[in-house]
């Protein structure tokens, strides 16, 4: 047993820093007697001094440490090249795995880029890919459905496409997150159009053609206008545009013209 005790200290010794994916104090605190920490979690209830937003509960455990990872490398927690122990609870509660990376290995995702550097607030972008992942699974009267959301720069967005029919949020002040918007917004995602949608979460305009330039835009074979709109308005504006596909069901999300996240609601 001594001998398994020395191989897995293998896997912690000489490392750099120590990431914590949802701890519990009793755990922090063990953890921070030792160094110094940094808590990937989806809220700060610790108080971590060394703390990276987790807006997602990320089923691949490969995609949570990445964004833990990218998350840490943007915030000055940890540097290219350093060895990283990444702390995790899959199965129970309670802690364990245990994984060691090395920070910038890996090409970045973009994914922390998608919520943490995007004008629009992340929570905002947390409850368009809820509604999208929801409208997924269930579907629209049990049909499959598709669906752009366009988040951020909506002045910009609204300046570069024209209304497909009455705008039934014109003169609304709600929000994308509250329940009931939520479900106006499935209701509505059965007609043509992008819904539009501010930096702070204000559904500004359903029903949008979007006019943006696509020269530039290279999106995999076998994804439709709809997504190849997604990428043109997000290369065009500040936006970030969510995408529900109708053929494959699957959650797409672009930024600057790219794809930088794909979910499987059925999975997730």
């Amino acid at each position: 047993m001594s001998e398994l005790g020395d191989l897995l200290g293998d896997i912690v010794s000489d490392v750099d820093g120590t990431l914590l994916f949802c701890p519990s104090g009793s755990l922090y605190e063990r953890f921070a007697e030792a160094g110094d920490p940094v808590v990937v979690a989806t809220e700060n209830a610790l108080g971590a001094e060394r703390y990276v937003e987790l807006p997602l509960e990320f089923d691949d455990v490969s995609e949570r440490v990445r964004f833990g990872v990218e998350g840490a490398l943007e915030n000055g927690f940890a540097e290219e090249g350093e060895q990283l122990v990444c702390v995790l609870a899959l199965f129970s509660e309670g802690t364990d795995t245990i994984t060691r990376v090395r920070a910038g290995e890996f090409e970045q995702s973009g994914v922390y880029d998608l919520f943490l550097n995007s004008r629009a607030e992340p929570s905002v972008i947390r409850n368009v890919l809820e509604v999208a992942i929801e409208l997924g699974t269930k579907g629209q009267k049990g049909k499959r459905v598709g669906a752009l959301f366009v988040v951020g720069d909506a002045g910009n967005v609204m300046n570069k496409s024209r209304p497909l029919s009455y705008n039934p949020f014109e003169k609304s002040h709600v929000h994308v997150g509250d329940p009931i918007v939520d479900v106006m917004l499935k209701e509505f995602s059965r007609l043509d159009g992008a819904f539009v949608i501010s930096d702070s979460g204000k559904i500004v305009s359903a029903y949008r053609y979007l006019e943006p330039a696509a020269e530039g835009v290279d999106i995999p074979k076998g994804l439709g206008a709809r997504h190849m709109a997604a990428g043109a308005i997000t290369m065009d504006t500040n936006a970030v545009a969510v995408v529900l596909s109708e053929s494959d069901g699957l959650v797409r999300a672009f930024s600057g013209g790219e794809i930088i996240l794909e979910l499987d609601p059925e999975v997730y």
